[in-house]
């Protein structure tokens, strides 16, 4: 192996041993796959990818063969943010208008199988990019700032797919998607409160009143999209091929996908307590600010983005919303992953980055 090509395997993404509490009947599996896959069963091993803190990956393999597996966490009961059957009907849609997205294979609503839904897609080999750029991978400011607005590009093309082409003209219900979202994750946050949560109310008083009319634009949205939940060839990073975690697409308005996209969006020159929790090199020298990466999103898609502050306070709050569910299920017990410890702390960074944006708003 070349020097090359031995820095390259080592930026795509490894599967790691299954986390205890995690692991998945491999003889049950075997049998119930085994129409799908045929012999190959025999040889299946199993592996876990290390990221996520919602949905669970596995790598199944069988000699030179790979497949993904993908399954709700262990002990969640909230259906809706882990819906798989959404998921595969989405990747079944998309696979013919959207090239980003793995092919889908299997779907299992036997809940004797594995205790739950789960399905099969294709593995797409490639870098995923955490919270920071892995070694061997050195790109210029310039690099940073292309790849950035690559990502944003293709969220653009996500925007874009022609629904009646797509078979999702009649997928969710885009007609008060803002209104509905907002009210929904207002219930699920004071669901999963905690004694230790921060107060959100405030908050959400303020997302109901500056809530804008219904913008009439209508796409295909991810709504989890960011750097983690793609895909770029380790042969050139530039270049991004895959688009991952599907369970909470919809057909609603884009500029809320994109506002939950910047809801992770921890720039240069954002505060110390929403810096230390970001998930991705997003404040690395290069990286487009979000002013900037809104701008460009409006130039290519020609959507209005004058009431950016909401949807981007929103995403905050939305993400918040997760967090404080996951943190939820640990505070419960429910769950034993130790990195669940510490969300608390990022929901109140959160909270604090949305008092921000409602101070400096125009709104």
């Amino acid at each position: 192996m070349t020097q090359q090509s031995h820095q390259q395997s080592n930026l795509v993404d490894q599967a790691q041993s299954v986390r205890e509490g995690e692991e998945l009947d491999l003889n049950v599996l075997r049998e119930h796959l085994r129409p799908v896959l045929g012999g190959l069963v025999d040889d299946l091993q199993v592996k876990q990818f290390p990221g996520g803190y919602s949905n669970l990956t596995y790598l199944l393999s069988s000699g030179d063969q790979k497949w993904v597996l993908r399954r709700p966490p262990f002990g969640s009961k909230v259906k809706s943010a882990h819906d798989m059957g959404r998921e595969f009907t989405v990747l079944t849609a998309l696979e013919k208008v959207f090239p980003y997205a793995p092919k889908p294979i299997h779907f299992c609503d036997d809940h004797n199988v594995l205790g739950c839904d789960f399905y099969l897609m294709s593995y797409i080999e490639g870098l995923v990019i955490r919270r920071e750029y892995p070694e061997g991978l050195a790109l210029s400011p310039e690099q940073v700032r292309q790849q950035f607005f690559t990502l944003f590009d293709v969220l653009g093309e996500l925007h874009s797919v022609d629904l009646v082409k797509a078979g999702l003209d009649n997928f969710g219900k885009p007609e008060g998607y803002v209104t509905r979202q907002l009210e929904g994750w207002s219930k699920r946050y004071v669901n999963a409160m905690t004694a230790d949560a921060p107060d959100f109310a405030p908050v959400i008083d303020w997302l109901r009143d500056k809530k804008p009319g219904e913008s009439g634009v209508v796409g295909v949205i991810h709504n989890d999209y960011k750097l983690d939940n793609v895909i770029w060839s380790p042969n050139d990073p530039m270049r991004l091929i895959g688009v991952l975690d599907w369970e909470m697409a919809t057909v609603g308005d884009p500029l809320m996908d994109l506002g939950c996209t910047l809801g992770y969006w921890a720039e240069a020159g954002d505060p110390d307590f929403f810096r230390q929790y970001r998930a991705m090199p997003s404040d690395a020298p290069g990286a487009p600010t979000r002013a900037e990466i809104v701008a460009r999103f409006s130039e290519r898609t020609g959507i209005n983005v004058d009431n950016m502050d909401f949807y981007f306070c929103f995403g905050l709050f939305r993400l918040a919303g997760i967090g404080q569910q996951i943190y939820y299920r640990y505070a419960q017990g429910l769950t034993k992953d130790a990195r669940f410890a510490r969300l608390i702390e990022k929901v109140h960074s959160l909270r604090q980055m949305c008092e921000l944006v409602i101070d400096r708003s125009r709104l």
